[in-house]
Protein backbone atom coordinates (compact mmCIF):
# COMPACT_ATOMS: atom_id res chain seq x y z
CA UNK A 1 0.00 0.00 0.00
CA UNK A 2 1.72 3.45 -1.12
CA UNK A 3 1.96 6.08 1.43
CA UNK A 4 -0.20 9.62 1.22
CA UNK A 5 2.36 12.82 -0.18
CA UNK A 6 1.94 14.85 2.93
CA UNK A 7 3.36 17.54 0.84
CA UNK A 8 0.08 18.63 -1.18
CA UNK A 9 -1.94 19.47 2.01
CA UNK A 10 -2.46 23.34 2.53
CA UNK A 11 -4.22 25.64 5.16
CA UNK A 12 -7.47 26.79 4.24
CA UNK A 13 -7.13 30.39 3.71
CA UNK A 14 -9.70 33.53 4.01
CA UNK A 15 -9.43 35.31 0.60
CA UNK A 16 -7.37 37.46 2.48
CA UNK A 17 -5.04 35.36 2.89
CA UNK A 18 -4.40 35.06 6.51
CA UNK A 19 -5.04 31.50 7.88
CA UNK A 20 -7.91 30.96 10.66
CA UNK A 21 -6.07 30.85 13.73
CA UNK A 22 -4.58 34.00 12.80
CA UNK A 23 -7.94 35.43 12.72
CA UNK A 24 -8.84 34.39 16.25
CA UNK A 25 -6.14 34.89 17.95
CA UNK A 26 -6.89 38.43 16.60
CA UNK A 27 -10.27 38.77 17.58
CA UNK A 28 -9.54 37.15 21.14
CA UNK A 29 -6.99 39.98 21.15
CA UNK A 30 -9.72 42.78 20.10
CA UNK A 31 -12.12 41.74 23.02
CA UNK A 32 -9.96 41.41 25.66
CA UNK A 33 -10.02 45.54 26.72
CA UNK A 34 -13.85 45.16 26.28
CA UNK A 35 -14.27 42.36 28.38
CA UNK A 36 -11.66 43.76 31.16
CA UNK A 37 -13.60 47.18 30.67
CA UNK A 38 -16.74 45.44 31.46
CA UNK A 39 -15.20 43.08 34.68
CA UNK A 40 -14.47 46.93 36.30
CA UNK A 41 -18.02 48.31 35.36
CA UNK A 42 -19.72 44.72 37.42
CA UNK A 43 -17.36 45.38 40.27
CA UNK A 44 -18.33 48.99 40.33
CA UNK A 45 -22.09 48.45 40.48
CA UNK A 46 -21.57 45.87 42.84
CA UNK A 47 -19.31 48.24 44.93
CA UNK A 48 -22.25 50.67 44.81
CA UNK A 49 -24.76 48.48 45.69
CA UNK A 50 -22.61 46.99 48.46
CA UNK A 51 -22.22 50.71 49.78
CA UNK A 52 -25.91 51.60 49.34
CA UNK A 53 -26.69 48.70 51.70
CA UNK A 54 -23.83 48.51 53.81
CA UNK A 55 -25.29 49.40 57.65
CA UNK A 56 -24.54 53.20 59.33
CA UNK A 57 -22.43 53.52 61.98
CA UNK A 58 -24.40 55.22 64.93
CA UNK A 59 -24.25 56.05 68.29
CA UNK A 60 -26.54 53.66 70.37
CA UNK A 61 -28.11 54.35 73.69
CA UNK A 62 -30.26 52.19 76.10
CA UNK A 63 -33.40 53.40 77.77
CA UNK A 64 -33.18 53.39 81.84
CA UNK A 65 -34.97 54.81 84.59
CA UNK A 66 -34.91 57.78 86.45
CA UNK A 67 -35.85 59.31 89.08
CA UNK A 68 -37.74 63.34 89.90
CA UNK A 69 -35.67 63.55 92.48
CA UNK A 70 -32.65 63.67 91.26
CA UNK A 71 -33.68 67.54 89.96
CA UNK A 72 -32.68 68.20 93.64
CA UNK A 73 -29.62 66.38 93.99
CA UNK A 74 -26.94 68.51 95.01
CA UNK A 75 -24.04 65.61 95.73
CA UNK A 76 -23.85 61.74 95.79
CA UNK A 77 -21.93 59.75 98.48
CA UNK A 78 -21.70 56.46 98.76
CA UNK A 79 -21.48 54.66 102.25
CA UNK A 80 -23.23 51.47 104.55
CA UNK A 81 -25.51 50.63 107.08
CA UNK A 82 -24.07 50.40 110.31
CA UNK A 83 -25.47 49.49 114.08
CA UNK A 84 -25.32 52.91 116.16
CA UNK A 85 -25.75 50.24 119.16
CA UNK A 86 -23.54 47.07 118.83
CA UNK A 87 -22.13 44.92 121.00
CA UNK A 88 -19.81 41.48 120.85
CA UNK A 89 -21.27 39.71 123.69
CA UNK A 90 -18.61 38.13 126.30
CA UNK A 91 -18.50 36.84 130.02
CA UNK A 92 -16.41 38.08 132.60
CA UNK A 93 -15.99 35.15 133.91
CA UNK A 94 -13.53 32.34 132.68
CA UNK A 95 -15.24 28.93 132.08
CA UNK A 96 -16.10 26.27 129.25
CA UNK A 97 -19.33 27.17 127.46
CA UNK A 98 -22.22 24.27 128.42
CA UNK A 99 -24.70 25.97 126.89
CA UNK A 100 -26.07 28.28 123.86
CA UNK A 101 -29.70 29.57 123.60
CA UNK A 102 -29.24 31.32 120.36
CA UNK A 103 -28.53 31.50 116.50
CA UNK A 104 -27.89 33.95 113.98
CA UNK A 105 -30.70 36.26 113.25
CA UNK A 106 -32.70 35.31 116.55
CA UNK A 107 -33.61 38.46 118.35
CA UNK A 108 -33.41 38.78 121.68
CA UNK A 109 -34.61 41.36 125.02
CA UNK A 110 -32.60 43.27 126.92
CA UNK A 111 -31.63 41.07 130.21
CA UNK A 112 -32.31 37.22 128.55
CA UNK A 113 -30.27 34.93 129.23
CA UNK A 114 -28.40 33.24 125.66
CA UNK A 115 -25.48 31.47 126.57
CA UNK A 116 -24.19 29.79 130.30
CA UNK A 117 -20.94 28.46 131.36
CA UNK A 118 -20.16 25.73 133.73
CA UNK A 119 -20.83 27.04 137.16
CA UNK A 120 -20.56 23.75 139.44
CA UNK A 121 -17.48 25.69 141.69
CA UNK A 122 -19.22 29.23 141.91
CA UNK A 123 -22.39 27.55 142.89
CA UNK A 124 -20.80 25.63 145.69
CA UNK A 125 -18.97 28.53 146.98
CA UNK A 126 -22.09 30.55 146.84
CA UNK A 127 -24.00 27.94 149.15
CA UNK A 128 -20.95 27.95 151.77
CA UNK A 129 -21.33 31.39 151.37
CA UNK A 130 -24.89 31.70 152.15
CA UNK A 131 -24.26 28.52 155.08
CA UNK A 132 -22.03 30.71 156.65
CA UNK A 133 -24.11 33.71 156.38
CA UNK A 134 -26.94 31.75 158.48
CA UNK A 135 -24.24 30.82 161.25
CA UNK A 136 -23.69 34.06 161.61
CA UNK A 137 -26.86 35.09 161.91
CA UNK A 138 -27.54 32.16 164.65
CA UNK A 139 -24.28 33.50 166.70
CA UNK A 140 -25.77 37.07 166.55
CA UNK A 141 -29.20 35.81 168.05
CA UNK A 142 -27.52 33.62 170.68
CA UNK A 143 -25.20 36.89 171.58
CA UNK A 144 -28.61 38.79 171.68
CA UNK A 145 -30.30 36.60 174.32
CA UNK A 146 -26.96 36.65 176.29
CA UNK A 147 -27.23 40.67 176.16
CA UNK A 148 -30.98 40.79 177.36
CA UNK A 149 -30.29 38.27 180.59
CA UNK A 150 -27.23 40.44 181.45
CA UNK A 151 -29.37 43.35 181.47
CA UNK A 152 -32.13 42.23 183.28
CA UNK A 153 -29.27 40.90 185.73
CA UNK A 154 -27.97 44.48 185.70
CA UNK A 155 -31.44 45.49 186.62
CA UNK A 156 -31.60 43.44 189.27
CA UNK A 157 -28.19 44.48 190.72
CA UNK A 158 -29.52 48.19 190.97
CA UNK A 159 -32.09 47.21 192.63
CA UNK A 160 -30.01 45.40 195.34
CA UNK A 161 -27.47 47.85 195.37
CA UNK A 162 -29.94 50.60 196.35
CA UNK A 163 -31.25 48.27 199.10
CA UNK A 164 -27.77 47.92 200.52
CA UNK A 165 -28.17 43.57 199.71
CA UNK A 166 -25.29 43.50 197.22
CA UNK A 167 -21.88 45.47 197.07
CA UNK A 168 -21.08 47.92 194.61
CA UNK A 169 -18.02 45.47 192.82
CA UNK A 170 -20.97 42.72 192.41
CA UNK A 171 -23.51 45.53 190.52
CA UNK A 172 -20.26 46.59 188.45
CA UNK A 173 -19.45 43.20 187.30
CA UNK A 174 -23.25 43.11 185.89
CA UNK A 175 -22.35 46.62 184.31
CA UNK A 176 -19.54 44.65 182.59
CA UNK A 177 -21.29 42.21 181.69
CA UNK A 178 -24.13 44.04 179.46
CA UNK A 179 -21.09 45.99 178.20
CA UNK A 180 -19.44 42.70 177.12
CA UNK A 181 -22.36 41.49 175.57
CA UNK A 182 -23.44 44.72 173.76
CA UNK A 183 -19.73 44.48 172.07
CA UNK A 184 -20.15 40.64 171.11
CA UNK A 185 -23.55 41.62 169.25
CA UNK A 186 -21.49 44.32 167.51
CA UNK A 187 -19.24 42.04 166.56
CA UNK A 188 -21.27 39.42 165.51
CA UNK A 189 -23.74 42.01 163.71
CA UNK A 190 -20.38 42.92 161.80
CA UNK A 191 -19.93 39.29 161.45
CA UNK A 192 -23.36 39.13 159.30
CA UNK A 193 -22.72 41.77 156.98
CA UNK A 194 -19.45 40.35 156.08
CA UNK A 195 -21.44 37.47 155.41
CA UNK A 196 -24.13 38.92 153.68
CA UNK A 197 -21.32 40.73 151.46
CA UNK A 198 -19.64 37.07 150.49
CA UNK A 199 -22.92 35.77 149.91
CA UNK A 200 -23.76 38.65 147.28
CA UNK A 201 -20.17 38.36 145.73
CA UNK A 202 -20.59 34.42 145.46
CA UNK A 203 -24.56 35.43 143.48
CA UNK A 204 -22.41 37.55 141.58
CA UNK A 205 -19.77 35.17 140.83
CA UNK A 206 -22.42 32.60 139.85
CA UNK A 207 -24.60 35.38 137.75
CA UNK A 208 -21.14 36.24 135.23
CA UNK A 209 -21.68 32.39 134.32
CA UNK A 210 -24.51 33.66 132.93
CA UNK A 211 -24.61 35.69 129.61
CA UNK A 212 -27.19 38.03 128.96
CA UNK A 213 -28.20 40.49 125.86
CA UNK A 214 -27.48 43.65 126.99
CA UNK A 215 -29.93 45.45 124.71
CA UNK A 216 -32.72 44.51 122.44
CA UNK A 217 -31.38 43.46 119.12
CA UNK A 218 -30.64 40.46 116.90
CA UNK A 219 -27.75 38.33 116.76
CA UNK A 220 -25.37 38.69 113.75
CA UNK A 221 -23.04 36.34 114.50
CA UNK A 222 -22.00 33.14 116.43
CA UNK A 223 -18.47 33.57 117.75
CA UNK A 224 -18.42 29.99 120.07
CA UNK A 225 -19.77 26.85 120.07
CA UNK A 226 -21.03 24.27 123.57
CA UNK A 227 -17.77 23.26 124.97
CA UNK A 228 -15.75 26.19 123.69
CA UNK A 229 -13.85 28.00 126.91
CA UNK A 230 -14.95 31.63 126.95
CA UNK A 231 -12.87 34.13 128.75
CA UNK A 232 -12.59 37.86 129.36
CA UNK A 233 -8.58 37.24 127.48
CA UNK A 234 -8.80 35.95 124.05
CA UNK A 235 -5.35 35.70 123.81
CA UNK A 236 -5.33 32.27 125.67
CA UNK A 237 -5.12 29.56 122.66
CA UNK A 238 -8.33 28.05 121.78
CA UNK A 239 -9.79 30.48 124.46
CA UNK A 240 -13.15 32.46 122.62
CA UNK A 241 -13.79 36.16 124.30
CA UNK A 242 -16.83 37.09 122.79
CA UNK A 243 -19.78 34.15 122.25
CA UNK A 244 -22.31 36.34 119.86
CA UNK A 245 -22.18 39.70 118.20
CA UNK A 246 -25.47 41.73 118.11
CA UNK A 247 -26.79 44.74 117.17
CA UNK A 248 -30.02 47.18 118.14
CA UNK A 249 -31.83 47.45 114.39
CA UNK A 250 -33.54 50.31 115.95
CA UNK A 251 -30.37 52.62 115.62
CA UNK A 252 -29.33 51.74 112.20
CA UNK A 253 -28.02 54.40 110.20
CA UNK A 254 -25.87 55.33 107.13
CA UNK A 255 -22.28 56.18 107.54
CA UNK A 256 -21.10 58.27 104.57
CA UNK A 257 -17.79 59.97 103.58
CA UNK A 258 -18.12 63.87 102.02
CA UNK A 259 -15.04 65.25 100.92
CA UNK A 260 -13.86 68.24 102.24
CA UNK A 261 -14.01 70.33 99.21
CA UNK A 262 -17.85 69.64 99.46
CA UNK A 263 -18.48 70.29 103.43
CA UNK A 264 -20.08 73.55 102.34
CA UNK A 265 -23.02 71.32 100.59
CA UNK A 266 -23.96 69.67 103.63
CA UNK A 267 -25.33 70.59 106.53
CA UNK A 268 -27.46 68.62 109.26
CA UNK A 269 -30.89 67.97 109.14
CA UNK A 270 -30.53 68.18 105.23
CA UNK A 271 -32.82 65.61 103.05
CA UNK A 272 -31.47 62.86 101.85
CA UNK A 273 -32.74 59.90 99.53
CA UNK A 274 -30.77 56.61 100.28
CA UNK A 275 -30.45 53.58 97.74
CA UNK A 276 -28.89 50.23 98.63
CA UNK A 277 -27.12 47.76 96.21
CA UNK A 278 -29.57 44.81 98.23
CA UNK A 279 -32.44 46.46 97.55
CA UNK A 280 -31.96 48.19 93.51
CA UNK A 281 -35.89 49.07 93.35
CA UNK A 282 -36.11 51.11 96.62
CA UNK A 283 -35.50 54.07 98.16
CA UNK A 284 -35.14 55.41 101.38
CA UNK A 285 -35.81 58.78 102.68
CA UNK A 286 -33.77 60.33 105.63
CA UNK A 287 -32.15 62.84 106.88
CA UNK A 288 -28.42 64.19 108.07
CA UNK A 289 -28.10 63.01 111.75
CA UNK A 290 -24.35 64.53 112.31
CA UNK A 291 -21.16 65.28 111.19
CA UNK A 292 -18.12 63.86 112.64
CA UNK A 293 -16.22 66.84 113.62
CA UNK A 294 -13.08 65.68 112.30
CA UNK A 295 -11.31 65.14 109.21
CA UNK A 296 -9.31 61.90 107.80
CA UNK A 297 -5.90 63.17 107.23
CA UNK A 298 -5.76 60.10 104.59
CA UNK A 299 -8.78 60.38 102.49
CA UNK A 300 -9.63 63.62 103.11
CA UNK A 301 -13.28 63.41 103.87
CA UNK A 302 -15.52 63.61 106.83
CA UNK A 303 -17.61 61.01 108.31
CA UNK A 304 -21.30 61.85 107.68
CA UNK A 305 -24.18 59.92 109.40
CA UNK A 306 -27.35 59.54 108.15
CA UNK A 307 -30.63 58.37 109.76
CA UNK A 308 -34.10 56.76 108.02
CA UNK A 309 -36.68 58.73 108.12
CA UNK A 310 -38.40 55.03 108.50
CA UNK A 311 -36.66 51.67 109.24
CA UNK A 312 -37.28 49.04 107.28
CA UNK A 313 -36.67 45.34 108.15
CA UNK A 314 -34.96 44.64 105.18
CA UNK A 315 -32.16 47.05 105.70
CA UNK A 316 -29.12 45.10 107.41
CA UNK A 317 -26.08 46.09 108.85
CA UNK A 318 -22.94 46.35 106.54
CA UNK A 319 -25.60 46.78 103.54
CA UNK A 320 -23.51 49.14 100.95
CA UNK A 321 -25.47 52.48 100.40
CA UNK A 322 -25.69 55.40 97.81
CA UNK A 323 -26.87 58.34 99.29
CA UNK A 324 -27.89 61.66 97.33
CA UNK A 325 -27.88 65.23 99.08
CA UNK A 326 -30.95 66.84 98.25
CA UNK A 327 -31.81 70.94 98.19
CA UNK A 328 -35.00 70.19 99.43
CA UNK A 329 -37.33 67.38 100.64
CA UNK A 330 -39.04 65.29 97.89
CA UNK A 331 -42.61 63.57 97.73
CA UNK A 332 -43.40 59.71 97.50
CA UNK A 333 -44.23 60.26 94.04
CA UNK A 334 -40.86 61.74 93.39
CA UNK A 335 -39.83 58.44 94.26
CA UNK A 336 -40.83 56.66 92.04
CA UNK A 337 -39.00 55.38 89.24
CA UNK A 338 -39.34 57.22 85.48
CA UNK A 339 -38.61 55.80 82.01
CA UNK A 340 -36.24 57.87 80.69
CA UNK A 341 -34.05 58.46 77.73
CA UNK A 342 -31.16 60.64 76.09
CA UNK A 343 -32.53 63.44 74.86
CA UNK A 344 -30.44 63.22 71.41
CA UNK A 345 -32.30 59.96 70.74
CA UNK A 346 -35.74 62.06 70.37
CA UNK A 347 -36.52 63.39 67.17
CA UNK A 348 -39.45 65.86 65.94
CA UNK A 349 -41.03 66.19 62.92
CA UNK A 350 -44.50 66.69 61.44
CA UNK A 351 -45.94 63.52 62.77
CA UNK A 352 -44.80 64.39 66.14
CA UNK A 353 -41.80 62.79 68.45
CA UNK A 354 -40.05 59.60 67.50
CA UNK A 355 -37.83 57.39 68.65
CA UNK A 356 -35.30 54.82 66.46
CA UNK A 357 -35.21 51.54 68.09
CA UNK A 358 -32.65 49.20 67.19
CA UNK A 359 -33.50 45.45 67.12
CA UNK A 360 -31.38 43.04 65.00
CA UNK A 361 -29.31 45.17 63.43
CA UNK A 362 -32.17 47.76 62.18
CA UNK A 363 -33.45 51.25 63.37
CA UNK A 364 -37.29 51.10 63.36
CA UNK A 365 -39.10 54.06 64.08
CA UNK A 366 -41.39 54.46 67.32
CA UNK A 367 -43.81 57.08 68.29
CA UNK A 368 -43.41 58.60 71.68
CA UNK A 369 -44.38 61.00 73.88
CA UNK A 370 -42.44 62.50 76.37
CA UNK A 371 -42.80 64.48 80.07
CA UNK A 372 -39.94 66.58 81.49
CA UNK A 373 -36.19 66.37 82.36
CA UNK A 374 -34.70 64.22 84.58
CA UNK A 375 -31.22 65.62 85.42
CA UNK A 376 -29.15 64.89 82.16
CA UNK A 377 -32.36 62.61 80.86
CA UNK A 378 -35.65 63.30 79.33
CA UNK A 379 -38.59 61.40 80.63
CA UNK A 380 -40.52 58.96 78.29
CA UNK A 381 -44.31 58.63 79.19
CA UNK A 382 -45.27 55.83 76.54
CA UNK A 383 -43.14 54.41 73.15
CA UNK A 384 -39.81 53.20 74.81
CA UNK A 385 -39.29 50.79 77.42
CA UNK A 386 -36.18 50.57 80.11
CA UNK A 387 -33.77 48.49 78.37
CA UNK A 388 -34.74 49.30 74.69
CA UNK A 389 -31.53 50.24 72.12
CA UNK A 390 -32.23 53.74 70.44
CA UNK A 391 -29.95 55.76 68.22
CA UNK A 392 -28.48 58.75 69.28
CA UNK A 393 -28.42 61.84 66.99
CA UNK A 394 -29.92 60.23 63.92
CA UNK A 395 -29.17 61.84 60.74
CA UNK A 396 -30.58 62.09 57.46
CA UNK A 397 -29.51 58.70 56.39
CA UNK A 398 -31.49 57.37 58.61
CA UNK A 399 -35.07 56.18 58.31
CA UNK A 400 -37.56 53.40 59.15
CA UNK A 401 -35.86 50.13 58.46
CA UNK A 402 -32.21 51.64 58.06
CA UNK A 403 -29.83 49.25 58.57
CA UNK A 404 -27.62 50.41 61.48
CA UNK A 405 -24.58 49.38 63.38
CA UNK A 406 -22.75 50.66 66.82
CA UNK A 407 -20.01 52.88 65.76
CA UNK A 408 -16.61 51.80 66.50
CA UNK A 409 -15.03 53.51 70.56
Amino acid sequence: MSQPDLSKLKLAREPGGAPLSSRRTGWRRAMKPVLIVAALLAAGGFGVQRWRTAPVEVDIATVTTAFPFQNHAVLTSTGYVVAQRKAAVASKATGRLEWLGVAEGARVRQGEVIARLESTDVAAARDQARANLRVAKANLEQTRVELAEARREAARSAELLAQQFVSASVHDRALARVDKASAAVRSLEASVSVAEANVRAAEVAVEQTLIRAPFDGVVLTKSANVGDVVTPFSSAIDAKGAVVTMADMATLEVEADVSESNLSKVKVDQPVEISLDALPDRHFGGRVSRMVPTVDRAKATVMTKIRFDALDPAVLPEMSAKVVFLSQPVTDADRRARTAVNPAAIVKDAAGEAAFVVKDGVAIRAPVRTGGRLGDLLEVLSGLGPGDKVVVRPGPKIADGARVAPAAK
